[in-house]
């Protein structure tokens, strides 16, 4: 028995390994998948000791053991079907879903654990861990549900808030947390425990509700934290060393990622939870920007300057991944390329709808990740580009952040004014999150090309085709 028991630490270990050996691996885009594929490893790993464990503890026998194998079939099963079938412009929905699925499924055995805690109790530190587990597994779960809603387009993209929200807020907050203080102080509280979940589980839908669309990156990155949090908090619950360590590395890489994408938006987190911001997602198709024309650029017009260029940066936002357009700015870069022209892409730390939103989407086009370049690596190149090629970007490239007094000031963008020459693909004037005019638009140097993002581009390779024959 304690050769098993020795055995199964050693599993968990080596899989906690692969699990930081991973995390490790996915700092470049090189090494990314390898590092994937090594996590996904060691979770395999695990699972497989903690079945072999529960049936060898005899808990596999019986109503346990069709509830594990319907439990592997349908998670398995849909997991692999969402890996293979989901379109790169939906996975920030899909990884809201596993966001969800993660923070149920961690409350789900923290309340477990309480019911079946028995007369004597689940002990003080355990019922710290077990409402700790509840609120944030419950908050994560209802909160990405409208997280994925938001960018499905199920739920409105923009905030919504309804009078009286943050005093509703605040009762949630309280009710919640004093549903805790009664379960650790009674753990045979089965009142206080379901006080505890429902109010954590409203709280996370009125906290995502009034925070736009255009913050999903954001509250995305969060609600992961919270998932990898609830999760090491389910170990503690249950003396599960894997969970504990998987948990915190996902609840901490989570939280940094967070930090810095709020830092590149210049907002506090809490800015961003409060919310109230739109999304810049609509708005009426013009050619005027605070009263001031702007100037229309028609396909010819473009075709002639990219052609011709020595230089082209391509800045992609989530204009291209709403229209599905990766493959069509992929094949007129390639185009480029063969007549000699310089091309790298120009990526804001949160363009798009979760982090590495854009990343993600040029690899499915098999961009090659050396044109991927990060902010602080691109801007230096703007001043000596001949076109840069804006692509459904908004607020990250305005240069109405520079300067104060403005909803934007201060917060990090990608110098595309600096270009000898500007493109921007849009469909209408829409505004950004801030709810500002993008001061772009009317630079002497910017063309605007109204056009979808995906016929836009395609138009542009048809026209550069034909004029260099």
């Amino acid at each position: 028995m304690r050769s098993f028991e020795t055995a199964l630490h050693l599993v968990y270990l080596a899989a906690a390994t692969c699990f930081v050996l991973g995390l490790h691996m996915m700092n470049s885009p090189a090494s990314a998948r390898r590092g994937n594929l090594l996590s996904a490893g060691g979770m395999a790993a695990a699972v497989l000791a903690a079945l072999v464990a529960v049936v060898r503890h005899g808990a596999g026998t019986g109503v346990g053991a069709v509830v594990l194998v319907a439990g592997l079939a349908v998670g398995g099963l849909g997991g692999l079907y969402a890996a293979r079938s989901v379109q790169m412009t939906a996975m920030p929905q899909l990884v809201s879903l596993f966001n969800a699925v993660g923070g149920g499924a961690a409350a789900l055995l923290a309340i477990n654990d309480a019911l079946h805690a028995g007369s004597h109790g689940l002990g003080r530190s355990i019922a710290v861990a077990v409402g700790l587990d509840v609120i944030i597994g419950s908050v994560t779960f209802t909160g990405s549900l409208v997280a994925a809603g938001k960018l499905q387009g199920i739920v409105p993209g923009k905030p919504i808030v309804f009078p009286g929200s943050r005093v509703v807020n605040a009762v949630l907050v309280a009710t919640f947390l004093t549903g805790a203080g009664l379960l650790v102080a009674d753990q045979s509280n089965r009142l206080a425990l379901a006080m505890l979940a429902l109010a954590a589980l409203a709280f996370g839908v009125t906290m995502v509700l009034p925070i736009g669309g255009a913050d999903m990156p954001v509250v995305i990155s969060l609600l992961n934290a919270f998932t990898g949090t609830a999760v090491a908090m389910a170990g503690f619950v249950i003396g599960n060393t894997v969970l504990i360590i998987a948990g915190a590395l996902v609840g901490a890489s989570g939280g940094i990622l967070t930090k810095l994408m709020a830092d590149a938006m210049n907002r506090s987190i809490m800015n961003i939870i409060v919310g109230g911001f739109g999304t810049g997602d609509g708005g009426p198709a013009t050619v005027v920007a605070g009263g001031v024309q702007v100037r229309e650029v028609a396909v010819d017009d473009v075709a002639i300057q990219l052609a011709y260029a020595s230089k082209v940066i391509i800045v992609p936002g989530y204009g291209l991944a709403a229209a599905q357009a990766q493959h069509e700015v992929a094949e007129l870069a390639q185009l480029l390329e063969r007549r000699g022209i310089e091309v790298s892409y120009g990526i804001h730390p949160v363009a798009g709808r979760m982090p590495g939103h854009m990343n993600v989407l040029l690899a499915e086009a098999n961009v090659p990740y050396p044109l991927l370049k990060e902010m602080e690596e691109i801007n230096p190149e703007f001043g000596r580009t001949d076109v840069a090629l804006v692509v459904g970007a908004n607020d990250v490239t305005n240069p109405a952040a520079r300067r104060s007094g403005t909803a934007i000031s201060g917060m990090p963008i990608l110098d595309v004014d600096h270009a000898k020459s500007v493109i921007v693909i849009k469909r209408s004037m829409g505004h950004g999150y801030a709810g500002i005019d993008n001061e772009l638009y009317t630079a002497p140097n910017t063309g605007m090309f109204f056009a979808d993002a995906k016929a836009g581009l395609a138009g542009l390779t048809a026209a550069v085709k034909t004029l260099v024959g």
